[in-house]
C-alpha cells in the first residue's frame, strides 16, 4: 500500500481582530488595479502547496534589505549573539547592497506577484530603502510591502514611501503604553500612536489609500485590553492583527507536531538575506541550510535548483522535516489549540495558541 503523502499546512498568517467589513475593505484596497491577478495570487498561494507545484518563479520574494535592528525586543532572535555572530557582523553591518536588490528585481519582475523588503531586521535602517522601493514599483511589481518596528515612520519619511509606490507597511505593535514601552524599548507608545495618527490624517486629507496600514502585536501583549487595543487603532490603520507568541529563542522541549507536516512554504516564496544568501523559508532565522546565493546564481536556479528540491523531497518524508533543524525548531509543524477568547466590542474572536508554548514575552 502506497504511503499517504505528508500535507502542506498553511500557517503562515497572523490572527486578526477585524470585522468582515475592514478585511473586505483591506482586500479591495490592495488589490486595487490588479483585481484579477490578485485573486489569482492567494489562489496559487493555497493551491501550489496542495498539489506540490513548483511555480516557474515564486510567487513572493523576501528581500532582506537589512538584518540588524535598533531594538532589543525580549522574544526576537536578533537579541541572541548567535544571530549576531552568523547574520550581522560578518557583512557590512547586515545591509543588502544595492546592485544586487536591483538585480534580483530585474529578474523577478513581471513574473512575481509581492516582494517583501524585509524579513528578520528593521528595513528602514537600509539607507537606501526608499530608492530600492521605487525601483522595483518602476518594474510594474504588483505588491511592494516591508514591515517595520516604526522607529522611522515620521510623516516626512511616509510621504517619501508614498511616493516611491509601496503598498503596504506592516507596523509590530505590542501592547499599550508601559507594555509597549518595555517590549519596544528605547521607542514609546505615545510617539508610535502619533505617527500613526499623523499618517492617517495625511491619507485622508490627500485621499489617499496606499500604502495601507496594518498593525500587529504578539497576543500576551495585547491581552491586557484587546478592545482598547482594538478601539485605539482602528480609527487610524486599515488591519489589525495579533500573533502567538513564537518560539523564535528555540526555549521550548515538549513540542507535540502537526501529523503528517510538510510545509508550504517551499511552494510559495524564497528568502534572500541581506548578504544575497538564500534561505529555504522565513523561518531559517539563522540560514543554517545552504540553499544558494544570488551573489553567483539566478532565483530561478536557485528556485529549482537541487538544494531547494532536496528540502522539498525532505518533507515529502514521514516526519521527514525533523531530520531539518530550522524546520523542526520552527513554528509551522506545532500544533494549536484554542486557548481561550476575547471580547471585542461585542464580537467573540478566538486564540489560538501553540501547544505547551509559554505565552510570556521573554520565555
Amino acid at each position: 500500500m502506497k504511503a499517504k503523502k505528508n500535507s502542506p499546512v498553511n500557517k503562515g498568517h497572523s490572527f486578526d481582530l477585524e470585522t468582515k467589513d475592514r478585511i473586505d475593505a483591506f482586500k479591495r484596497k490592495i488589490s486595487k488595479g490588479w483585481e484579477e491577478e490578485y485573486n489569482e495570487y492567494r489562489n496559487l498561494w493555497e493551491e501550489l502547496p496542495k498539489n506540490r507545484t513548483v511555480r516557474d518563479y515564486p510567487l513572493l520574494v523576501d528581500l532582506e534589505t537589512v538584518s540588524r535592528c535598533n531594538l532589543s525586543c525580549p522574544m526576537c532572535p536578533t537579541v541572541t549573539q548567535e544571530f549576531l555572530d552568523k547574520r550581522v557582523l560578518p557583512f557590512k553591518r547586515g545591509q543588502m547592497d544595492l546592485n544586487l536588490a536591483k538585480k534580483i528585481i530585474d529578474e523577478v519582475a513581471g513574473k512575481i506577484y509581492s516582494l517583501r523588503l524585509s524579513w528578520i531586521g528593521e528595513p528602514t535602517l537600509h539607507s537606501k530603502l526608499i530608492e530600492i522601493a521605487k525601483y522595483a514599483k518602476g518594474k510594474k511589481i504588483k505588491e511592494i510591502s516591508f514591515l517595520t518596528n516604526g522607529y522611522k515612520l515620521h510623516l516626512e519619511y511616509f510621504k517619501k514611501l508614498v511616493d516611491a509606490g509601496v503598498d503596504l507597511i506592516t507596523v509590530s505593535i505590542d501592547g499599550m503604553d508601559e507594555v509597549y514601552n518595555k517590549i519596544r524599548k528605547p521607542l514609546k507608545f505615545d510617539e508610535t500612536l502619533k505617527k500613526l495618527t499623523d499618517i492617517a490624517n495625511f491619507k485622508q486629507k490627500n485621499n489617499l489609500e496606499k500604502p495601507l496600514i496594518k498593525i500587529q502585536g504578539v497576543w500576551p501583549a495585547v491581552k491586557e485590553n484587546p478592545e482598547r487595543f482594538y478601539n485605539t487603532f482602528k480609527p487610524l490603520v486599515d488591519l489589525i492583527a495579533f500573533n502567538p507568541l513564537i518560539d523564535y529563542l528555540h526555549k521550548d522541549q515538549d513540542i507535540i507536531y502537526e501529523d503528517n507536516f510538510a510545509c508550504p512554504q517551499h511552494y510559495q516564496r524564497i528568502v534572500i538575506g541581506s548578504n544575497g544568501m538564500a534561505a529555504m523559508c522565513s523561518s531559517d532565522d539563522f540560514m543554517d541550510i545552504d540553499i544558494g546565493d544570488a551573489n553567483k546564481s539566478s532565483i530561478h536556479d536557485i528556485w529549482h535548483g537541487k538544494l531547494f528540491s532536496n528540502v522539498r523531497n525532505k518533507h515529502e518524508q514521514k516526519d521527514g522535516f525533523k531530520e531539518i533543524k530550522p524546520c523542526k525548531n520552527c513554528f509551522y509543524p506545532r500544533k494549536m489549540e484554542e486557548s481561550e477568547s476575547a471580547l471585542i466590542n461585542g464580537r467573540e474572536v478566538k486564540i489560538e495558541s501553540y501547544i505547551n508554548r509559554s505565552q510570556e514575552v521573554g520565555k
